[in-house]
């Protein structure tokens, strides 16, 4: 029987705990903090007895898990583990001391586990005498729910202790994904296209945080919007792993976060568990703002420049469509990458009647459904009032925005997957590995290499340049990875032989 020792009775340590109990692991626990591991062994016992009473697991094998569990009091109990992973304090400094006090304790052969999701696991065994049996095991929180875990090789990190501890982990439910030691590893690494690019839509004052998180659910089909994500995880901690992966990368642009983050967090706006942040939580309920509302009795007439599949949908609504651009009310078009402002230029039309509308996702607009509309600096309210009344009554939902290249959905869009491709880029985990972390740890229904084939690698790099055109910003340059596979019209996830 593998037996695993874990260092730290916290939220994360009894969590690995009770997953090393679940996959037949001999688990031993300690916490410097009198009575912690006890309590985590009293915790562990109640999450099990839940299990039992849904019919999820027997009485015995609660039982017999829970006396597979040793609560030690001091480290020298881990001298028969073969693994010990530690969920301490986020501090480098306490982190080198402790595997300097576990390396006079353990065999020779024992790994040495940091659960850090943010320090150099690098950094932390620089002062171990034998750094090749140190790596990275970092869990999601609740680690026993969330069925991922990455595999860190620090520089120094023997492949022998990689494969041993693949085989290890193989023997639960999680899914191992491997990576090097870079900053954000994988899983954090590749959220960046979400949050920084959902901070930056609304710091352009673009549209209000809750617009974005409704476009990115309702629309693109998320989970959780970012600013629904940074009050769950907490902006003080989402901030510091905002500034970390920035800086752990020197500043490159594509992770540059926005001043926003700094102000909220300055006013102690930290989220769910402070009872505000993006969003207020009285009574411990998230508050939903209003929408926008268009004048229902806006009905004038609409030339639509755009697929049959949105005349066909604004036809069954009853909308009144011309055949003259002309002679219309309002004249909607369906840009990739443009602003209206761009659009409308390059159109022909005139920009005060134009209003233009996401089609990145042109088989997700049924009834309940999300639409983003917007209009250029000069748009008519009319002309604008007229293109949501119409899409309304069509049964979507829709948020009105400010003029942006690529609308909400488009930029978030691109960016996720653009990260991705980077990632696999510098060779830091493989895009199978990469699609699965994100699917399992951050909730998305595809992971970003699929979401890219789905969309079309082609119109992913068409909106980059695009926005990089417009915004100057080398932000949206795109990967190597991602232009060499569009261009050769190859998917996404295509590794090189």
């Amino acid at each position: 029987m593998t037996t695993i020792g874990v260092v730290g009775a916290g939220a994360m340590g009894r969590g690995i705990c009770q997953w090393a109990l679940e996959m037949g692991a001999q688990a031993i626990v300690f916490d410097a903090k009198p009575g912690s591991a006890n309590e985590a062994r009293t915790f562990i016992l109640d999450m099990l007895s839940r299990a039992v009473a849904k019919g999820k697991l027997t009485a015995a094998g609660r039982d017999a898990m829970i006396s597979s569990l040793e609560v030690a009091d001091s480290l020298a109990s881990f001298a028969s583990a073969d693994v010990v992973i530690e969920a301490i304090v986020e501090d480098i400094d306490v982190k080198r001391k402790l595997f300097g006090e576990l390396e006079s304790v353990v065999r020779e052969d024992a790994i040495l586990c940091t659960n850090t999701s943010s320090l150099s696991v690098t950094a932390c065994a620089r002062d171990c005498r034998s750094p090749a049996r140190v790596v990275g095991l970092h869990f999601f929180n609740p680690a026993p729910l969330m069925k991922v875990v990455e595999v860190i090789r620090g520089e120094r990190t023997s492949p022998d202790t990689v494969n041993r501890l693949l085989a290890i982990v193989g023997k639960s439910q999680h899914k191992p994904i491997v990576c090097e030691d870079t900053p954000g590893f994988v899983v954090n690494h590749a959220g960046r296209g979400l949050s920084t690019e959902g901070l930056r839509i609304v710091q352009e004052g673009v549209a209000e945080f809750a617009d974005v998180d409704r476009v990115m659910r309702e629309y693109v089909g998320l989970p959780m919007g970012p600013f629904e994500l940074f009050d769950l995880t907490g902006l003080d901690v989402s901030g510091r792993v905002l500034r970390e992966i920035y800086e752990g990368f020197f500043h490159d642009p594509r992770y540059r976060p926005a001043p926003l983050v700094n102000r909220r967090v300055e006013a102690r706006l930290f989220g769910r568990k402070v009872g505000e942040g993006f969003y207020s939580y009285p009574n411990g309920k998230k508050a939903e703002p209003e929408e926008f509302a268009a004048p229902l009795d806006a009905d004038g007439s609409l030339y639509i420049d755009g697929p049959d599949s949105l005349k066909a949908l604004l036809v069954t609504a009853g909308a009144k469509l011309i055949d003259q651009a002309s002679m219309a009310d309002a004249i909607l078009i369906c840009p990739l990458g443009d602003d209206t402002t761009a659009a409308a230029l390059a159109s022909g039309h005139d920009p005060k009647r134009v209003v233009a509308m996401d089609m990145l996702f042109s088989d997700r607009h049924g009834s309940g459904q999300r639409a983003t509309i917007m209009g250029s600096p000069v748009t008519e309210k009319r002309s604008l009032d007229t293109v949501h009344a119409a899409l309304l009554s069509s049964g979507l939902r829709v948020t009105r925005i400010g003029d942006s290249p690529g609308f909400i959905a488009q930029r978030v869009v691109a960016n996720i997957v653009n990260t991705a491709c980077e990632i696999a880029q510098q060779r830091i985990a493989a895009p199978h590995d990469i699609d699965e972390g994100v699917k399992r740890g951050l909730g998305y229904p595809v992971g970003p290499f699929a979401l890219g084939d789905q969309i079309g690698g082609g119109r992913i790099l068409a909106i980059l340049r695009r926005l990089q055109d417009l915004t100057g910003d080398p932000r949206y340059r795109p990967s190597l990875w991602l232009r060499r596979r569009a261009e050769l019209g190859v998917s996404l996830s295509l590794t090189e032989r």
